[in-house]
Formats: C-alpha cells, sequence, structure tokens
C-alpha cells in the first residue's frame, strides 16, 4: 500500500471530530485507517465477515468482486492457468516475481525432492478409523509434522519458514494421496522423482502394485490447472485463520493445520462436498424445480450449494478455466448421460435467476 495521496476521512461522534487517515493502495478502493479509533473515540467497527475491513497489508492477491477479476503478484488468473503451471504460480506468490528458467528448474527440484513423508509418520495414518473424514486426517497429519520436522517450526527465521513452506508444499500431495488411500483400503503409493506435480499426485492416488500405472497428460493438466486456481485467494476465511493462528507465534505446521480445519466447512471449502451431497440428493433433472422454489423460499433453510459465489457477484473468473478442463476430461472419459453432471448443468444454465436468489436470501453473510 503507499499512503502518497494524504486523504483523510471524518467521523463525527457525539458532537466531536475525529480525522481518520486515508490509505491508497496500489489497488483496489482507498482504504479509512481505524486502528487507532478505539484509543481516541472509545469504539469499535461493526463488520460481520469483513465484507468491509482490510485486516492486513499484502502484495500477493487482489480480487475485483465486481468485475470479476482476480489478480497474483498483478497477473490474471487465466493467463497464469492457460500459461504457467502450479510449480510455477508459487514461485510468484513466494517471491513476488515469476522465476528464470533455471531458478523454476531449481524450485522444481527442491520441491519434488521433498515430497516423501518421515516414514513413522505413515503410522498416523493407521490411528484413523478407516470411515474417517479425509479433512479429519490432513487436519491431524499436517500439524504432526511439527513433531517431525524441528528444524522448521520457528515462525520468527525467515530461513525456517521459507523450509517449512517448501516441505507443505511438497508434502502435501502426499498426505492427501494417502488419506485417500487409507480410506478406500489400498496401500499407500510413494512419489516419483520423475514425475511432475500433478501426475506424481494422480499416481499416489490411483496406482496400485499390481499393475503399471500411466498418467494420461489431459488428467495432469486439469490437476495442474485445479491446483494453480486454488493456489491462493485473498484474505478468505482459511487464510486468516492461518494468519490469526501465526500471530500468537504458533509454528507454520499448526497454523497451516488450522487453515485446512477452516477450509473443512461447508461455507468454504466443504461447499464441494456439500455441492455433491445435494446434486445426489436432487437425483434427476425433473425434480430441479422444486430444489429452485425451495431455494427461493426464504422460510426454508435449504440453499443451492455450489452456484454463485460470496465475493464473485457476476462471474468467478476461475470457472472458464476449470470449465475448458472439465469438458476436455469428460470427452477422455466418455461421460454424457452421469445423472448428476447433467443437473448439474441444467441447474448452472440459471445462473442469473441463481445469483438474485442468493442476493435476495443473504446466502454470503457468513
Amino acid at each position: 500500500m503507499t499512503n502518497a495521496t494524504k486523504k483523510t476521512a471524518t467521523l463525527t461522534l457525539d458532537g466531536k471530530t475525529y480525522i481518520l487517515p486515508v490509505i491508497s493502495p496500489t489497488a483496489g478502493p482507498d482504504v479509512i485507517d481505524i486502528r487507532k479509533l478505539y484509543a481516541q473515540a472509545n469504539v469499535f467497527t461493526y463488520d460481520p465477515g469483513f465484507t468491509s475491513t482490510a485486516a492486513c497489508d499484502s502484495t500477493i492477491t487482489y480480487i475485483d468482486g465486481t468485475a470479476g477479476e482476480l489478480l497474483h503478484r498483478g497477473y490474471p488468473i487465466d493467463q497464469l492457468a492457460s500459461k504457467s503451471h502450479y510449480l510455477e504460480v508459487c514461485y510468484l506468490l513466494l517471491y513476488g516475481t515469476l522465476p528464470s528458467a533455471a531458478a523454476l528448474e531449481n524450485f522444481e527440484t527442491l520441491v519434488t525432492n521433498h515430497t516423501m513423508l518421515h516414514e513413522q509418520m505413515v503410522n498416523l495414518f493407521r490411528g484413523f478409523r478407516r470411515d474417517a473424514h479425509p479433512m479429519a486426517i490432513m487436519t491431524g497429519v499436517v500439524g504432526a509434522m511439527s513433531a517431525f520436522y524441528h528444524d522448521s517450526t520457528d515462525i520468527n527465521d525467515p530461513h525456517q519458514r521459507e523450509v517449512a513452506s517448501i516441505r507443505l508444499i511438497a508434502k502435501m500431495p502426499t498426505i492427501a494421496a494417502m488419506a485417500f488411500k487409507y480410506t478406500v483400503g489400498q496401500p499407500f503409493v510413494y512419489p516419483r522423482n520423475d514425475l511432475d506435480y500433478a501426475s506424481n499426485f494422480l499416481r499416489m492416488c490411483f496406482a496400485v502394485p499390481a499393475e503399471n500405472y500411466e498418467v494420461n497428460p489431459i488428467l495432469a493438466r486439469a490437476m495442474d490447472r485445479i491446483f494453480t486456481l486454488h493456489a491462493d485467494h485473498e484474505q478468505n476465511a482459511s487464510t486468516s485463520t492461518v494468519r490469526l493462528a501465526s500471530s500468537s507465534g504458533a509454528n507454520p505446521f499448526a497454523c497451516i493445520a488450522a487453515g485446512i480445519a477452516c477450509l473443512w466447512g461447508p461455507a468454504h471449502g466443504g461447499a464441494n462436498q456439500a455441492c455433491l451431497e445435494m446434486l445426489n440428493e436432487i437425483g434427476t433433472v425433473d425434480r430441479i424445480p422444486e430444489f429452485i422454489a425451495r431455494a427461493k423460499d426464504k422460510n426454508d433453510p435449504f440453499r443451492l450449494m455450489g452456484f454463485g459465489h460470496r465475493v464473485y457477484k457476476n462471474i468467478d473468473p476461475r470457472a472458464k478455466v476449470l470449465k475448458e478442463s472439465a469438458d476436455e476430461v469428460l470427452e477422455l472419459l466418455g461421460v454424457e448421460n452421469n445423472p448428476i453432471l447433467t443437473s448439474s448443468k441444467r441447474i448452472g444454465e440459471s445462473g442469473v435467476e441463481l445469483i438474485n436468489i442468493f442476493l435476495k436470501k443473504n446466502y454470503f453473510q457468513t
């Protein structure tokens, strides 16, 4: 942010006037600085959901929900998704600039060489029930990393923070794949250094010892795009949770575990699961009008999950990129008459109507 304009805002309360500084950012609307408001006027501001509050100073990601714009370090997300790949975007987010060819190669090698878990961590998975929710496993195992990697737990040491970041980026797919394998009763598949990030993840999820597994490049590209599109999303609920946990000086692994726990909720990352459960409940396209009517009814607690976004009031810029990859994957797999897919497409055709429903029913209050 910059304060070159030296703007101020005036607040009058109970006959007294308070001058508040205005900060002008490099992108987005001006910000009224209220840090001294309580000390000066003995009042707080009230902003549930932080819909009008800037909680930190950051140059990482910028979102304009009205224009449907998402930028990482100034680069539009659709350009990054089409011209870059996930680890290159991770480098951009971590270090502020796109890497040179040599820097990217070194970064990819560094991440690849840290994809394995400490072998004793495998025992953690076996402590969960087979029907445990994957997010419960992820929360527990990621939090436990602080018990195994003592040389990267000091959040005040820049080098240790960087090492922890590399380890988390590298090991998260391994942990997620192991959580999936554990719930389906299959043996764990260890990472391979000759595969790229997304291909490695797919192999760890779907390979079995009984036969060879060849990663389809279309599926790998789709998975890489999914990672890229979800690399960062400004000060969302899970990011804010990580920041709040880290403000106490907690180690990076504990902070990320807290963020995963927040991500689990159906009003955040858990909306993916809630959407699939809702589509299963709808079943067939002939029942869609019934559920649309319920969504319109303010007295009915039912909500359409997965359609619309709290931030984007027009269009989610990630949706177009995801649809392109989805079409490629569905064509590859020959999926045409799946009832869940058909229902989701039919509901999606009512986009404008759904946005109006969301706004009228106050879907985005939390």
